[in-house]
Formats: structure tokens, C-alpha cells, sequence
């Protein structure tokens, strides 16, 4: 009797048959047999390994071991022998370029962040996506890489000031996202177009940069002359490239909707039409995704989040769901949204308006008197919203003031989510979340979209009341597809690393105090410190020490907790118009609710992975754009001010200088270090502080300053101060 082949024996066999018409063995399988052989193997050994002779097998194989070489699962060796990265001690992630020259290599694995020098960062750029060994530590201990193989080029297209000067052959490119660190040559007269010198330009790339040669490019499009009012977000969008034009094909699917809901999508659906359901955002908001309802049970509460079901109508592998995966989130500007999905969805059919029948996923939480789930339960079904609130309208009324309330009705549901609120709020402060003091901004244009002023936005109870309501729904969530042991994207905050540790406890020692945790402080710590220093004078500062120890959240399909919500266990579920995760999470639910094995999911480990990967990538860029776009409008609300005089805060110490952020209308600035007159001032990196060498002036965090404005500079999007 004939052996069955190898691939046939593949347990993802399912899976591979039902997605490619002829399949191959799958990733895992390949992994699993590299790992098992111990040494790398070529296209031919591995074909014969899995006893594969049709011709379309055999091309199907070749085409997977690109893939899996392209995404970093695997290295080709000078003698063309597939080998595991892991194996060869390699590291594969994403750059992020520092404008001063280096980078750091962010892990697809997470942990530490890899430093890379000017020298090995010539021929990659800012986004790329590259394997790197670790070839030791730095000078400043910290854990440094060289590059091995770019992966995958991030940048296609790049903004900047195009600069020829008259009677020169070659003209270049100065990009404006100062991440991107090289300079664009534009080698030929024809590849300039109508590009005049100081105008800004977008500028297609011809060839990236190698250890020896600048990248290469043309011009395709002149956006305007040298950042000329109303550019601001546009260049942001540019620059960072940001998927902003629908394809004909999303255009083709989106037609296709209508405002209606299909009686086909409103089977098999829990009627909570008559359930009082309530929306709570800002007063500006137009996308209402997220609707809460709670009522006593027993000696508790059941409380019910519904979130609009985005995957009703998004299905996998459309034009639809593929454009909101390459855009991985909503981007929002000032005055602007550069959204994941259309308008039909973002702001009508998956919209929560009220009084109008909407489909929703819905998490029901059985809450006892302490605070604790007692119970989960997932259900699709149909709701109509009682109403729409503002923050402004429920805090009002949670401050007592209801007499004004337009909504009588709905009082005893807000009465219900208070208490809920309470409990919910006294389990966050024994779990010991960090709960940092920061000041929230918003930008307010007059007529022309120019700066009129800046103002701080005041977090009240109900921005407080939703955000546990939503907490509790995501940790429910998460716990919930846990267990069920489906490929899952969390999101999780790790602590802080060992460097950024040492720092902070040197800092905190000179302060005279100490964080407890001994090497793996965790989140009631911080809390604990935090609630210890906050009537000292220098407060703000210890809290900006304590928030730059952390790093960033990311998206990863290992659990690995959230530091600073302090949750073993958290996950993203409640915004599934605006985040890609979210909407990865919505089907892991809709899987889960039909009668399926998981490994049927139609996500594997390996894809999550990317996607996690992709997810954290489009978050970050989504953040660079929208502070870049604030800064480019800030300075050129700042042009008309020079020589005027502002009271401020330190908000950073450098080598170089003072970052001083101006009361009322939050902008920032340098105090350049040369500029410190009569002395010199060297800087202490513990403490963050400059000190006088003479004078034993000190200037350190939160020290209160008298600045006069000497300088902006819109092209870099920098302004500089003196001292007054």
C-alpha cells in the first residue's frame, strides 16, 4: 500500500484545501518539518521531502516559501537552503527612524526595541521592514543590531520642499516627515516636472537608498508653494502616507449598500428594539459605535455594551474589508477624519443614531455588587437607540442638575449606569491602574481654518462612566475568546524595560523616593507612588518621568497583559469602525457563536501575527501624522508672535536645551542651550537637569519659565525661544 504524503498529513490540511485550489503543505507544517530536519533545506529537498511531483504543487510550494521568506519566517542562504530566522538567531520588525540618524528595530516578537547606528540605517528607511542580528550593546548599553535583509520597502511615495538651484544638474527632495532621513535625488530634468525650487512636492521613490547612494525619484505632483495656508493636513497625509483615496473597487462595493438594513442581515438577531439603549460621546462626534443599557439584577447589575456590527456587512477578503485592513485605522486631524470604512457605514448603516433600527454585536455582563463578571454572554441582535447624549448633558445630570434634562425617560438608566460607574470605578483603584493627570487639547478654527485658540478638554464623570463601561466590555471580551482558543489579536502594554527602569529609579532616588517592585514593578506601584507624591510641588514632573519610563501599546496575538490598565488579560472590541482589531475581534466572536472547530477560523497564528504587526504599524503612523499636522498648524499659528513674550513649563531637559510649553495655548518650543547666557550648562541625565557650572542656576521638569518667541520655522516645524 502507497504511504500517504506528508502534506496530506498536514493538520492544516482543511484549512489550505479550502482556501487555494491547489494546496500546499501549510506554514506550520513547513516550520514544523525545518525544525524537525534541524539544517536549512533547498526548494528541491523540501519539495521532496513532502512528496510533492504535480507540476502546480510544486510551484504552489515555491510561491509559499517567498512568502514565508518575505514575511521573515524563513532565510535563503548563499547556497539557496531555506532556513528558520529563529534558528539563525535572527531578528525580523520594523524600523523606526530617528531624525538625528540611527533607528531602532520595533520586534514582531516584542521585548526591546533593537538600536541601529547612521551606518547601518544608509540603506533602509523609516517603516521598512528588515531581518537584523544582534551584534552586541552600545555605549549606552543598549542591546545594538546590524542589518541582514530588507523585508519590505514601507515607502513609495514622500512630501517635501523640492530645492534646484539654477545653473545645477541634480535637484532633491528635503522630505518633510523628519523621520524620513534621507534626501531624494532627482537625477534627470524630465523626472522634475513643473516643480519649482521651494515649492512642496510629492515624489515618487525609483530606487531606495543602498550602503553607497541616496534613493532616487521623480516628481508626480506639486501640492503648492512652500507650505502655503490650508496644506497643513494634507502634507501630513502625504507625508506619512496615508490611505486616503477609495479604490474603484471599494467605490463598486459601496455602491451596493443601501441605507436600508437587508432583511437577509436581520436573521437569526435578538429583537432589543424596545431595550432603552442610550449613545454617550462628544458634542462634534458623527459615528456612534458604541450604545450601553444597564438595569439592577438581584443584588447587582446586568449590563449590556452594544457595538454596531461592522462585520455584517465587511466580509472577509472584499475590496470593503482589504482597503479598512490597509488603512488599520481611522485617522483623526483636527477638523478632519481620514476614516477605515465609507460614510454609508462609518456614519449611517453602522452608525447608532436613535430612534432607527440598527444591527449590533452585543457583550452582556452579569455584574455582582462588588464589581466582579459573573457572567458573559455574546449575542447578534437589533436595537434602536433611545437617544443620543453628549458628555456635557450626562455630567450635568450625574452633578444633579436635571432639570433641564430633555430626556426624563432615560434617567433611571443613567441613575443605573452611575452606580454600575461606581462599583466599577472602586475595582479600578484596588486593582491599582495608573491613572495619570495629562491635559487633553482641541484646536478651535475661525472662518479661514486657522488657529483661533487652544483649549484644554475637561474629562468629566460621563467621559469617565463610558470609558469603565467599555473597559469592562474589552476584558470581558478578551477572557471570553480565550478561552474559546482562537488566533486573537490583544492588545498589550508591556512594562517598563530594564534600561528605562535604571533610569527612573536613579531619577526617583535623587528625589528621595522609591518605586516598589523590585525588577518587575507593576502598575499599582506606579499607582501607589503616584498617589504618595501628588501634593508635592514638583508633582508634574515625577508623573513625566513615571509616563516616559512606559513603552507603547501595541496589538499582539500574545497575551501578555496590560501594564497600565493593570489586566492580565485585554483586547480591543469596542470600536470596530475606526480599528481593524476590533473588527478582527467582532468575527472571532461570530465564529465562536456558530457550531465550528477553531482551527476552522479563517485566521491562522502566522496571519494574526502580521496583521498585529501591520495593526501597530498604521497606529503609529496614524499618531506621527496627526502631531505632525498639529505642530505644522501651531507654528504657523505662532509666525505673527515673534518677539512677543509667554509664561511657560518645562516640559523636557535635553543636552541641547529646554522644551517649554506655553500656558493657554499649549505650544511648544525650545530654549536652546546656547542661548543660556553667562555660563556653561551641562546637563544630568538622572535627574534631568542643566546646571549652571558657575552660577549653579538649575533648570530641570516643570519649572516655571518667562519665554520670548525668536523663531519659527514651518519647514521643520520647530519654534525657538529665549529665555525674558
Amino acid at each position: 500500500m502507497k504511504p500517504r504524503k506528508k502534506s496530506l498529513n498536514d493538520p492544516h490540511a482543511e484549512r489550505e484545501a479550502k482556501n487555494y485550489a491547489n494546496p500546499v503543505p501549510s506554514r506550520e507544517f513547513i516550520i514544523q518539518h525545518l525544525t524537525d530536519v534541524g539544517r536549512p533545506m533547498t526548494l528541491r529537498q523540501i519539495t521532496k521531502l513532502f512528496e510533492l511531483n504535480d507540476a502546480g504543487e510544486k510551484e504552489g510550494l515555491r510561491r509559499r516559501l517567498k512568502a514565508m521568506e518575505r514575511d521573515g519566517q524563513l532565510v535563503r542562504n548563499r547556497r539557496s537552503g531555506y532556513g528558520l530566522a529563529k534558528k539563525m538567531d535572527l531578528v525580523r520588525g520594523r524600523i523606526i527612524a530617528h531624525p538625528d540618524g540611527y533607528g531602532f528595530l520595533v520586534s514582531d516578537e516584542g521585548g526591546d526595541d533593537l538600536f541601529l547606528s547612521e551606518r547601518e540605517m544608509r540603506s533602509i528607511m523609516h517603516g521598512d521592514r528588515v531581518l537584523v542580528n544582534i551584534i552586541g550593546l552600545d555605549h549606552k548599553g543598549r542591546k545594538e543590531a546590524a542589518l541582514v535583509e530588507v523585508l519590505e520597502r514601507n515607502t513609495q511615495e514622500i512630501v517635501g520642499c523640492f530645492f534646484h538651484k539654477r545653473g545645477q544638474n541634480v535637484a532633491f527632495v528635503e522630505p518633510n516627515n523628519r523621520r524620513i532621513i534621507h534626501n531624494i535625488l532627482i537625477e534627470k530634468r524630465k523626472q522634475r516636472g513643473k516643480a519649482k525650487d521651494g515649492q512642496i512636492v510629492v515624489v515618487r521613490l525609483l530606487s531606495p537608498p543602498t550602503k553607497y547612494n541616496p534613493p532616487f525619484g521623480e516628481v508626480i505632483e506639486v501640492i503648492g508653494d512652500h507650505l502655503s495656508p490650508g496644506m497643513e493636513i494634507d502634507i501630513a497625509i502625504r507625508s506619512h502616507e496615508l490611505p486616503h483615496k477609495w479604490a474603484a473597487e471599494v467605490l463598486a462595493e459601496t455602491k451596493k449598500l443601501s441605507r436600508k438594513i437587508p432583511k437577509r442581515l436581520q436573521q437569526d438577531r435578538e429583537d432589543m428594539r424596545n431595550i432603552p439603549f442610550v449613545t454617550i460621546d462628544g458634542e462634534d462626534a458623527k459615528d456612534f459605535d458604541d450604545a450601553v443599557h444597564c438595569e439592577p439584577r438581584g443584588k447587582g447589575w446586568l449590563l449590556r455594551v452594544a457595538i454596531a456590527d461592522v462585520s455584517a456587512y465587511v466580509e472577509v477578503g472584499s475590496a470593503l474589508d482589504l482597503e479598512a485592513q490597509n488603512r488599520g485605522n481611522s485617522v483623526y486631524f483636527p477638523n478632519r477624519v481620514v476614516p477605515m470604512l465609507p460614510e454609508i457605514l462609518s456614519n449611517e448603516l453602522c452608525s447608532l443614531k436613535p430612534k432607527v433600527d440598527r444591527l449590533c454585536l452585543v457583550c452582556e455582563l452579569a455584574i455582582d455588587f462588588y464589581g466582579r463578571i459573573r457572567r458573559t454572554r455574546f449575542f447578534k441582535a437589533t436595537i434602536r437607540s433611545a437617544a443620543r447624549l453628549t458628555y456635557d448633558q450626562v455630567a450635568k445630570v450625574l452633578d444633579g442638575d436635571k432639570k433641564g434634562f430633555s430626556q426624563p425617560k432615560i434617567l433611571p438608566q443613567l441613575d443605573n449606569l452611575y452606580s454600575l460607574y461606581q462599583l466599577l470605578l472602586n475595582r479600578r483603584q484596588k486593582r491599582g491602574a495608573i491613572d495619570f493627570d495629562t491635559v487633553e487639547t482641541k484646536i478651535i478654527f475661525d472662518k479661514q481654518q486657522k488657529i483661533e485658540q487652544v483649549v484644554p478638554v475637561v474629562r468629566n464623570e460621563a467621559h469617565r462612566l463610558i470609558e469603565e463601561m467599555m473597559l469592562a466590555a474589552n476584558v470581558a471580551t478578551a477572557e471570553w475568546l480565550t478561552k474559546q482558543e482562537l488566533p486573537l489579536l490583544y492588545r498589550i502594554h508591556e512594562g517598563p524595560n530594564e534600561e528605562k527602569l535604571t533610569a527612573l529609579r536613579n531619577f526617583l532616588k535623587e528625589q528621595s523616593l522609591r518605586l516598589w517592585g523590585k525588577d518587575q514593578p507593576q502598575a499599582h506601584h506606579y499607582a501607589k507612588l503616584l498617589e504618595r507624591v501628588k501634593d508635592r510641588s514638583d508633582f508634574r514632573m515625577i508623573q513625566l518621568v513615571l509616563l516616559r519610563s512606559l513603552r507603547l501599546a501595541i496589538y499582539s496575538p500574545k497575551n501578555q497583559g496590560h501594564f497600565g490598565l493593570a489586566y492580565q488579560t485585554y483586547a480591543h472590541f469596542t470600536s470596530p469602525i475606526r480599528r481593524y482589531p476590533d473588527l478582527l475581534v467582532h468575527r472571532a466572536i461570530h465564529f465562536c457563536l456558530q457550531p465550528k472547530r477553531p482551527k476552522d477560523f479563517t485566521y491562522t497564528a502566522n496571519e494574526m501575527e502580521i496583521l498585529g504587526e501591520h495593526c501597530s504599524m498604521t497606529d503609529r503612523r496614524a499618531e506621527e501624522a496627526t502631531r505632525d499636522a498639529v505642530m505644522m498648524l501651531k507654528c504657523e499659528h505662532m509666525q505673527d508672535k515673534v518677539g512677543f513674550e509667554f509664561e511657560g513649563t518645562v516640559t523636557g531637559v535635553t543636552a541641547f536645551g529646554l522644551f517649554v510649553e506655553l500656558d493657554n495655548i499649549f505650544v511648544d518650543g525650545l530654549v536652546h542651550v546656547t542661548s543660556l547666557q553667562e555660563d556653561y550648562y551641562h546637563f544630568d541625565p538622572v535627574t534631568f537637569r542643566l546646571t549652571g557650572e558657575s552660577n549653579g542656576v538649575i533648570y530641570q521638569l516643570s519649572d516655571r519659565l518667562k519665554v520670548k518667541v525668536v523663531r519659527v520655522d514651518l519647514q521643520e516645524k520647530k519654534i525657538d525661544f529665549v529665555l525674558a
